[in-house]
């Protein structure tokens, strides 16, 4: 079983991915491209911004929409400590200092009621990031950062296609910002990303930050970076949008389903720390899977058992970001973050993608309540 299965997927858009990556090697514009043109007001489009940048990858696009934004040294950026490094790494690049709030015990996203207290006149902005696929609470964040005069990028690298409250992600804060990494909902054959806003003088920065830093042709008005996205990406991510609708239906229909295999598989349990449930879905939000994330206790001994019936399993994430080295000038102690860290600890992802079978559900659904109950 694969934890994520991108050659069904394939099969099904090959005769798509082909023709439209065929266009590109017979008109020979590698970079920046028709195609990245089509793409980026597609996505525009399905997310309702007005400006789509797309970009080389989604922690490029991340750097990006900071530059952007004019942050760098003495500045702070609030976030959250329970995701992939690229979130505190871009703000750290960028020569600012990230300020770590713990998280939601539900959603695993950051949670609004303790951004507040961590605000101070170095704060230029909030960086929620919408984990394994679920929106963070914009209507209460983007409520804190406008009595504070902050900007709000949104990290929606797990989240591309999730909706809050009817809106779509990536177009619910000053800029959004995402992934096309292959295992990603919507995911290229390589790296890539994109940005969004409503912004135009936001957009015109972003545009000439991923160039250089260039307005015109050898003129830099500012420093930029080389982030452009390959038009070959761009091709694949057009053949796959044709289907993406429909695997994001999918999604929300398996991890549906999980749930209440789960909910079945337990209800029996009597210990608390061995009753497994699904994922937290706040009211007014759908979410894209792109993780299906459990919390299981004695996480490897589960995770070995569950590899010895062949079904395999992930980690996002087991050290959160103010315990990693590379931070640890910011002085944070263990402990601070209880919520990240107790997260940390015993969270695990189950294979989860559009074309997953309901027998294959099943397995993994017996698998986990074993390798828990052994």
């Amino acid at each position: 079983m694969d934890f994520i299965d991108l050659k069904t997927q394939y099969s099904r858009i090959e005769e798509a991915v082909n023709a439209r990556m065929q266009a590109v090697l017979k008109h020979g514009q590698y970079v920046l491209g028709p195609e990245v043109v089509e793409l980026e007001g597609r996505l525009a489009a399905f997310t309702g911004a007005k400006y789509c940048v797309s970009a080389s990858s989604g922690t490029d696009t991340l750097l990006i929409a900071l530059m952007a934004l004019d942050i760098g040294p003495g500045d702070e950026v609030i976030t959250s400590p329970f995701t992939f490094i690229a979130t505190g790494e871009m703000i750290a690049l960028a020569g600012a200092t990230p300020v770590f709030v713990d998280i939601d015990p539900r959603t695993y996203n950051i949670d609004p009621a303790l951004i507040e207290a961590a605000i101070t006149p170095r704060t230029k902005a909030i960086m929620p990031v919408s984990l394994y696929g679920q929106c963070a609470d914009f209507d209460a964040i983007n409520a804190v950062a406008g009595r504070h005069g902050l900007a709000v990028i949104e990290d929606a690298a797990q989240s591309f296609g999730a909706t809050y409250k009817g809106r779509q992600s990536c177009n619910l804060s000053t800029i959004g910002s995402t992934s096309f990494f292959p295992s990603k909902p919507l995911g290229a054959y390589g790296d890539g990303g994109a940005l969004f806003t409503n912004d135009e003088g936001l957009a015109k920065l972003m545009r000439e930050i991923r160039v250089h830093g260039q307005d015109r042709r050898y003129h830099h008005p500012r420093l930029g970076v080389n982030g452009r996205l390959d038009t070959l990406q761009a091709a694949v991510l057009l053949a796959k949008l044709d289907v993406f609708a429909d695997e994001v239906a999918a999604r929300a229909r398996l991890g549906a389903r999980y749930s209440e295999l789960l909910a079945a598989a337990f209800a029996d349990v009597q210990d608390p720390e061995r009753r497994i449930s699904g994922p937290w879905l706040d009211p007014g939000n759908t979410s894209v899977f792109a993780q299906y994330t459990v919390e299981v206790p004695h996480r490897e001994r589960v995770e070995q058992r569950m590899k010895e019936q062949g079904i395999p399993t992930a980690v996002h994430y087991p050290v959160p970001l103010h315990q990693q080295p590379v931070f640890a000038g910011l002085k944070i102690a263990t402990g601070s973050l209880p919520v990240s860290e107790h997260a940390a600890a015993r969270v695990m992802s189950l294979p989860m993608h559009p074309y997953l079978t309901e027998e294959q559900q099943v397995r993994v659904v017996q698998a986990l309540k074993q390798a828990v109950s052994g």
